[in-house]
């Protein structure tokens, strides 16, 4: 217990003294937050304390190497150790970088991987929480994952002053005394190193703040924290160390999940920052800074409690707690609006116009079934008769046709003197009620695509006319009307090969 006190005061002194000096390190070589319009800051800040946590944490160990105690020996720099820091080191390196030049996103996640891969390089791999399955792909692909999601869990909630570092505070110091409780004197050293080098951070990251984390501090705190998940777990049942982290990240992990799916429902790019996460629909509900950071610190405690309950009583009351934490994050997440993305009337929408992209769909095979009969016309006559079914079943109520005069006529054996074709549904009086305002109108153009610079083939054009009043247009007609001009304009392309001297 001693030892891991010193190592926390030691982590805590060298962070306080280390952070300003890469504040000013940071301001000195431009590697600093510049505002717009997803920040919440006025002010150039260095992005580089993150820069103070890693060399914290390196030194902490040697220093912890020297004391000799008979828990401080416990941590061996063995060959397993080594492969885990040096993918500390690659993630932190990464991480800077983009402090100093922003980086494309695909060129940090490959960086990402490669940080996972040295740590599953070291042994330090885990087979699904104790599940026993003997797969090394397996088991490959799920440490990566597990380091990926906690790096970019931490990276994503990084957005308010002392919001991260408070996070992953919280995180370490529950870990710290339920370790020392379960004699994981290991798992105790290495995460009050962690959590005394954050806390000495935080005292210049509180709002307003001096200095950020960056994506240096960000990237090396959340894979430091799934690694010493892992290392902990060694020691442990039923994945124990690794349930707390788990449960205690809940808020940024459950961000970092949603959000590529919600860019990917809002039709943007899936991992392009944006102002819509967790803290910022807080903010925009009107809370301030402060009170979202005391929010998500006061959601992390109680998260933290239900991690230690669940790890406690492994029986039917902790799948009691389960059922009251999801109920509750459901809650939280629907008042924040984050819910509007997937209600059902959007998913179903969306899983209707994904159906009728593909065909399956009655409506969209029965109208199918209707471009081929008009595909296969013989002559204009019948291109015109299968216009007309296609038309009715579109619910149109009126068709023009106009031809270029002269079009050669198959049936005929000659060019067409005809080139204009007329049809209505349903009484609809064309020379009146054309000009009702409920219609809606369209002008379709029959001719071939081609490059501006080469010339275009036209055929004529198609005239639509459809009342509104009397039948609402429906989700997918104007798509359906795309697809019978394309389908009318390949046939006409297809009678005129036929004369060649058209």
């Amino acid at each position: 217990m001693t030892t891991v006190l010193v190592i926390f005061a030691v982590a805590l002194v060298l962070s306080l003294m280390i952070t300003p000096l890469a504040g000013k390190l940071g301001m000195r070589y431009g590697a600093v937050d510049t505002p717009d319009e997803r920040k919440i800051h006025t002010r150039l800040i260095p992005r580089t304390g993150g820069l103070a946590i890693f060399i914290t944490f390196f030194l902490t160990l040697l220093i912890n190497g020297c004391l000799q105690t008979l828990v401080s020996v416990q941590i061996e720099i063995d060959e397993r150790f080594f492969y885990f820091l040096s993918g500390g080191c690659i993630i932190f390196g990464i991480g800077l970088a983009d402090d100093f030049r922003r980086l494309h996103p695909g060129i940090k996640f490959i960086f990402q991987i490669i940080a996972a891969s040295c740590a599953y390089m070291g042994d330090l791999g885990f087979d699904m929480f104790s599940l026993h399955l003997q797969s090394p792909l397996f088991s490959y692909v799920a440490t990566v994952a597990w380091f990926i999601l906690f790096i970019n869990a931490v990276n994503l909630i990084d957005g308010l002053d002392g919001l991260a570092g408070g996070i992953t505070f919280f995180v370490s110091i529950v870990i710290v005394i339920l370790s020392i409780l379960r004699e994981n004197y290991v798992c105790a050293l290495l995460f009050s190193a962690l959590a005394g080098g954050v806390l000495g951070f935080l005292r210049y990251n509180f709002n307003p703040a001096s200095v950020f984390l960056g994506d240096g501090g960000s990237y090396f705190l959340g894979y430091i924290i799934a690694g010493f998940a892992i290392i902990g777990n060694a020691k442990n049942q039923v994945g124990a160390a690794m349930l707390i982290p788990l449960l205690a990240l809940g808020v940024p992990l459950f961000d970092t999940l949603l959000s590529p799916l919600r860019r990917f429902l809002q039709g943007r790019q899936m991992f392009r920052p944006d102002n819509e996460h967790i803290h910022h629909k807080l903010l925009n509900m009107g809370l301030s800074d402060k009170n979202v950071v005391w929010l998500l610190y006061t959601l992390t405690f109680c998260l933290c409690l239900f991690a230690i309950v669940m790890v406690n009583y492994q029986d039917e009351r902790s799948g009691l707690f389960l059922i009251v934490l999801g109920a509750g994050a459901i809650i939280f997440v629907r008042k924040l609006g984050y819910f509007e993305y997937f209600g059902s009337d959007k998913i179903y929408g969306w899983f209707k116009d994904l159906t009728d992209d593909t065909g399956i769909t009655y409506e969209r095979r029965s109208f199918l079934n209707l471009q081929m009969e008009i595909s296969q016309s013989e002559d204009i006559q019948a291109l015109w008769l299968n216009m007309i079914n296609a038309l009715e079943r579109l619910k149109f109520d009126k068709a023009e046709l106009y031809l270029k005069s002269g079009f050669f006529d198959p049936s005929a054996g000659r060019r067409s003197d005809e080139n204009r074709f007329l049809w209505t549904r349903n009484g609809f009086y064309s020379g009146k009620d054309i000009f009702n305002k409920s219609n809606m109108k369209l002008e379709l153009p029959l001719h071939t695509d081609a490059p501006r610079q080469q010339k275009v083939k036209s055929y004529g054009v198609l005239v639509l006319v459809k009342d509104l009043q009397l039948d609402p247009i429906t989700h997918y007609t104007l798509r359906r009307v795309e697809h019978l001009r394309r389908t009318i304009l390949s046939t006409l392309q297809q009678l005129d090969n036929r004369n060649p001297e058209f």
